[in-house]
């Protein structure tokens, strides 16, 4: 059985993923990562930036409001991505459609136990609200969450959470309702409210705003669609990373395994999956370094880390939930974090020694970042504990 090493899964993430490689497109770059995350409206920008030479974030905002050859959508993990067209059909079919049912019971239930129904009405109340929301958005062409509450006003009941805890808000019925439209792919979210760091949309009907319906493609079909583009980007990779990144089960992923025919290799102790045709060793690149955001899709690709992090630094980058920080590479391995403090400036934090050389390398792709950001102030959803223990 082909054994690939350490030193080769690096070799190929650096490549792959546009870090030691770089792309000349971000189109190109969501299509090559299986999708940019973008729960943190700022990562799909960062993640360009980091892999694309002179990149602007007007470009990826031509392609995503102008163009529209991308989309934000929700896939996998109930997480939201940034996806070229073809991927985004395979990954509404693979992933997406499988959240409604769930997700349908979650709202119906909480419309019951808040009070804002009676016992047993709370699918009609989402049937009746979503046709009235679809009306709005129909005769509008976008509105913000907003301006679809002042239009229906159903949609302004709140839901509270995490009582007595640090982490505990409400959320609005806006919220729900635009979350179960879009992942039966009836909505989609349109131009923020605001800068590309701005986490507030307008919003529009799937149809009217690709000027076409998604493909329905057949699951099973999809599913191999998909697993193809994850292995050949992020392969190897072991059946845990692949049900983690996908969210599906121990018998959907050994059958799409099975589908597009993947190769067994060692990683490790480990079984590792790639794909038939990627068997070769690949080149060594040249040394390299990256400033990732949080949520890069490169950081959040495998649930088995221990190759590219070390596992003390794991509490330091990552919050409870296993969500990641800004991060700093090196060769294929992360060293450190970053932040953006509150005047603006980009500081490092390493936590792994590197060499002289490589640390002048980091200094500058932190020169450059602090140049592109500019004015921009990020407010990050997810700020690392690194960054919480520096304050």
């Amino acid at each position: 059985m082909r054994r690939i090493g350490v030193a080769e899964r690096r070799a190929r993430l650096g490549l792959r993923h546009h870090l030691a490689a770089p792309a000349t497109s971000a189109e190109g770059v969501a299509a090559d990562l299986a999708g940019l995350h973008s729960s943190d409206p700022p990562t799909p920008y960062l993640a360009s930036w980091a892999r694309v030479k002179d990149f602007a974030p007007a470009e990826l905002e031509d392609a995503l409001y102008e163009r529209r050859s991308v989309l934000r959508m929700i896939g996998m993990r109930r997480t939201l991505f940034v996806v070229p067209l073809d991927l985004a059909a395979a990954i509404d079919a693979a992933c997406t459609k499988a959240l409604v049912p769930r997700e349908r019971k979650r709202l119906a239930r909480w419309l019951e136990e808040y009070g804002h129904v009676r016992p047993g009405g709370g699918e009609r109340w989402i049937d009746r609200v979503s046709a009235k929301t679809l009306d709005v958005l129909r005769e509008r062409g976008e509105a913000a969450g907003r301006e679809l509450t002042k239009e229906v006003p159903e949609l302004g009941v709140r839901f509270t959470y995490g009582e007595g805890t640090t982490w505990a808000g409400s959320m609005g019925g806006s919220t729900r309702i635009l979350f179960l439209l879009s992942i039966e792919g009836k909505v989609s979210r349109a131009r923020p409210v605001g800068t590309f760091a701005s986490g507030q949309y307008r919003w529009a009907l799937m149809d009217a705003w690709l000027e076409r319906p998604l493909p329905e493609l057949d699951h099973e079909a999809a599913s191999a669609e998909l697993l193809r583009r994850w292995l050949g980007t992020f392969g190897p990779g072991t059946m845990r990373d692949i049900r983690w990144w996908t969210g599906w089960t121990a018998g959907l992923t050994s059958n799409t395994l099975e589908a597009v025919g993947a190769e067994t290799v060692r990683i490790g102790d480990d079984t590792g999956y790639v794909l038939p045709d990627d068997l070769d060793p690949v080149d060594e690149p040249e040394p390299w370094v990256a400033l990732l955001p949080g949520l890069d899709p490169t950081v959040m690709g495998w649930k088995e880390r221990g190759w590219y992090l070390r596992e003390q630094h794991v509490p330091l980058l990552f919050d409870r939930n296993g969500n990641a920080g800004p991060t700093v590479w090196s060769n294929g391995r992360i060293v450190g974090g970053w932040w953006q403090d509150d005047d603006g400036v980009v500081v490092l934090r390493l936590l792994s020694r590197v060499d002289a050389a490589t640390r002048r390398a980091i200094e500058r792709e932190r020169d450059r970042l602090q140049d592109w950001l500019g004015d921009v102030r990020l407010r990050l959803r997810f700020p690392t504990p690194l960054e919480r223990s520096s304050a």
